[in-house]
């Protein structure tokens, strides 16, 4: 998880740059920071994703192959 002051950072670059406009520097920031949120969140989600396990009406496990080959990657 992004600390924080990185996310209150990309909050405000956002907002300066609605306003004002970012200069170059603050531009390179935004991408990274950005970057980094992002892969966080796919982070996040492929490991919810992991934890998944889906039950036909029947009681019988259905979970797909794709979600099984991921609970065995580590």
């Amino acid at each position: 998880m992004l600390s924080k002051e990185k996310i209150a950072r990309i909050n405000e670059l956002a907002n300066k740059s609605k306003t004002e406009g970012l200069s170059d520097a603050e531009k390179k920031e935004q991408q990274e920071l950005r970057d980094a949120y992002l892969k966080n969140v796919r982070k996040s989600f492929k490991n919810q994703f992991k934890g998944m396990k889906v039950m036909d009406p029947n009681g019988e496990d259905v979970t797909p192959n794709k979600i099984k080959r991921l609970k065995s990657e580590k």
